[in-house]
């Protein structure tokens, strides 16, 4: 008899399509309901019922009521974790959608992955925390460094991070980049600060984390010149330092 963890068993739960798109559909840390959630399947609601039992039990996803309504959403930010792991995965060795979205080259450039920012500029963003000394990386285990001041000049109280057994920083592999982004409860809390700037908002129904010209500028110049290559088409307007706040267009 094999003893460990049954990672079989998680994979066979991945590997039907239906159960895939419906868990990667809740990627951005959304609630949807089973109807949303079987037009994103392509599936009957009955079909959808069963799936979403089955991806409840196994702990996949945790059920959410809010008055007579009932969402699903992904049970924690390490099974958004393995599904971005996954499509890093998936990407690599050339299994991808027939037809992507026109919106993919956005989605690479930034996007939420559960709470937290991912794509390009969150892969710059924690460059630069690093560089700064902002975090340390030790063996792949990230850190609060001991300067705290960046963090709180950009508006982010550390002894305010939720603690417990969600870490505050943690490196995420962004599918797109190959590379870590920022996760745990200080990524959710950048990522909040930087809607709170005004610097950028998110897509209604998506992903997608569209940035304003002058809130880019404002993000290029609170984590460093290696966002430049990923400019939006028009050239931005100069925008204010890491303190101000601007309307996304």
């Amino acid at each position: 008899m094999k003893l460990g963890p049954d990672i079989a068993r998680i994979g066979a739960l991945l590997g039907d399509p239906a159960r895939a798109n419906m868990l990667t559909a809740l990627v951005g840390g959304q609630a949807l309901t089973a109807g949303e959630l079987a037009r994103e399947a392509g599936i009957t609601a009955s079909t959808a019922s069963s799936h979403l039992g089955k991806l409840t039990d196994d702990g996949l996803l945790v059920r959410v009521r809010q008055s007579r309504s009932v969402y699903y959403a992904l049970a924690s930010e390490e099974v958004a974790a393995l599904l971005e792991t996954l499509m890093g995965l998936a990407t690599r060795a050339g299994h991808l959608r027939t037809r992507p979205g026109p919106k993919e080259p956005a989605l690479r450039r930034a996007r939420v992955c559960y709470d937290h920012l991912a794509g390009e500029l969150a892969v710059a963003m924690l460059d630069n925390l690093l560089a700064r000394g902002v975090i340390e990386d030790r063996g792949g285990a990230l850190s609060l460094g001991p300067d705290t001041g960046f963090l709180r000049a950009f508006g982010v109280e550390p002894e305010g991070l939720p603690r417990g057994r969600r870490p505050v920083c943690k490196a995420c592999l962004d599918w797109s980049e190959r590379r870590s982004h920022l996760a745990g409860s200080l990524g959710a809390a950048m990522l909040t600060r930087i809607y709170e700037l005004g610097w950028a908002r998110r897509g209604k129904g998506t992903r997608l984390v569209t940035f304003s010209a002058p809130g880019l500028a404002a993000f290029e110049a609170a984590f460093g010149s290696e966002c430049g290559s990923v400019r939006p088409a028009r050239p931005p307007s100069s925008g204010p330092g890491p303190a101000a706040s601007n309307p996304a267009e």
